[in-house]
């Protein structure tokens, strides 16, 4: 096979036959691009290949579970890669159709250390993309994905003979048994079930009737059009339709999934959107008060509460702020031993003996049910209404292209950090540090913040900001952040705003 050209162009001879990728789809912690105007099938082919070698060069068993996301175009990305994968010599066990979740966990099952799950996660159809580990439940980071780009961009992958492809059954139901076990609801729990036609729609209802929950359905069709919105629970749109079914149907709350079922949303009784990192501090106190003395990891997106809320220092739990991102939070929750990592982003770690140290919308709202029969005089909003107050903004995402957004982000850190070594004040308040692990996280002196970072995912920077005082304060910090942002002539608008 050629070395994989970025300049290949569909409807070409040039395009059935030769491999074509763009580099930029080897991001942070997996792989994603535009099908088919950045990566063709031989170039998906190229990708197994190359992985394979990586398997090969780190001296891995040569045997790799593979899965693939409800898309219309998913089965035939993942038979491209499986035929790369054949071609290096490995062993696949082909899982079929799953959410990324039942991937993971089907290393687990089968007792094999590689997993490639074939899924665009939450971004809109169009695209598509690789996730992959090879020791779990860590995935690749910033590192593997460098080294796996650099075999498959150098053609520099090697064939082997002994490889072929196995149909597995059974995972899934191994996976619903592992995540209900025993537990039954003791009290009554009516919850909308949204899973935006996606994925997850043959999990998510299932699961919550094996427990004993009343299901709300909401877009639980599967239908890889998306015929409603792009299922996405941090999307504004998902949540106020999640919002819309609370306050229509009386339910208890309501959960969201993802288009691959590893990240989870919820709206509470009131048809109040709970972002996902305070949803993070209403579990990290339930569990504290199980497993005193635990560590929490939060990505540098969530809110300041980890550290500062009252019920978690009493309960002495510590606080970890890490970087955002799948792969880097997972190896992080296991490095420090923590009990659970929080994304703002819908994403939970939930580690032993509560989970298995991945991603899982589905674990997580099956630890949110078994919450709430743990406080059966509680509402969801009552959970929500305990925490101390901040008002925050939701990820906002001005658009910076693929090939700049590093440069642009390390201008952006560079004037952030002048401002606060001049002893500027921003919104009014004086800087207590900023802290750069990943971006730019502006932290005041009376706890309020404002982050500035490049996505790993999209052609985008992202911004938040928390107040720990009013909304007036939130809005002066979005202010300064994107007084900063306006500088950079390359960066445009928002997909949403305050």
């Amino acid at each position: 096979m050629k070395t994989p050209s970025p300049t290949v162009t569909p409807n070409t001879w040039e395009f059935l036959r030769d491999p074509m990728i763009t580099p930029t789809g080897f991001r942070e912690y997996d792989a994603r691009w535009q099908y088919p105007e950045a990566v063709n099938l031989p170039g998906i082919t190229a990708l197994g290949l190359g992985l394979g070698t990586q398997m090969h060069r780190r001296g891995l068993d040569p045997v790799i579970c593979v899965g693939n996301d409800y898309r219309d175009y998913s089965l035939s990305i993942k038979n491209a890669l499986i035929l790369g994968l054949v071609q290096a010599g490995i062993t696949v066990k082909d899982i079929g159709p799953c959410i990324t979740p039942m991937a993971y966990f089907s290393s687990f099952h089968l007792g094999i250390p590689a997993v490639a799950c074939v899924t665009a996660s939450h971004n809109p159809n169009g695209w598509t993309g690789v996730k992959m580990g090879f020791q779990m439940p860590l995935t690749h980071g910033p590192d593997e994905m460098d080294e796996l780009k650099q075999i498959v961009m150098g053609g520099d992958w090697e064939t082997r003979e002994g490889g072929s492809c196995e149909q597995v059954d059974g995972v899934f139901e191994a996976y619903m048994d592992d995540l209900v076990g025993d537990f039954k609801m003791t009290r009554k729990l009516k919850v909308v079930c949204a899973t935006g036609n996606g994925t997850a729609s043959a999990y998510a209802p299932a699961l919550f009737e094996r427990i004993g929950v009343e299901v709300v359905e909401s877009h639980n069709t599967l239908d890889y059009t998306f015929p409603h919105y792009n299922p996405n629970p941090e999307a504004m749109e998902m949540l106020h339709d999640m919002a819309d079914s609370v306050r229509a149907s009386g339910a208890d709350f309501a959960l969201g999934f993802d288009g691959d079922g590893d990240r989870c949303g919820v709206v509470d009784d009131e048809g109040e959107e709970i972002f996902a990192d305070k949803v993070g501090v209403i579990m990290a106190r339930d569990l504290s008060k199980i497993y005193p003395g635990s560590t929490f990891v939060a990505d540098v997106k969530s809110t300041g509460l980890f550290a500062s809320d009252p019920e978690l220092q009493a309960n002495g739990a510590k606080s970890d702020y890490w970087k955002t991102g799948h792969s880097h939070m997972k190896r992080r929750v296991h490095e420090l031993g923590a009990l659970a990592g929080f994304e703002k982003s819908g994403h939970y770690f939930l580690a032993e003996p509560v989970g298995r140290g991945y991603d899982d919308g589905m674990r997580v709202a099956v630890e949110i049910c078994k919450l709430m029969d743990r406080n059966p005089d509680k509402s969801m909003s009552d959970l929500r209404k305990a925490l101390p107050r901040t008002w925050s903004t939701p990820t906002m995402s001005p658009h910076c292209p693929d090939t700049e957004k590093y440069e642009v982000l390390d201008r952006l850190v560079q004037k952030i950090v002048a401002k606060a070594d001049a002893g500027d004040t921003f919104a009014g308040r004086k800087v207590d540090q900023v802290v750069t692990v990943n971006g730019a996280r502006v932290i005041l002196d009376n706890g309020s913040w404002g982050l500035v970072r490049a996505s790993s995912n999209t052609p985008n920077l992202v911004v938040v900001c928390e107040s720990s005082d009013s909304d007036e304060e939130l809005r002066a910090i979005f202010k300064e952040i994107d007084d900063v942002i306006r500088t950079e002539p390359s960066v445009g608008e928002y997909d949403q705003k305050i």
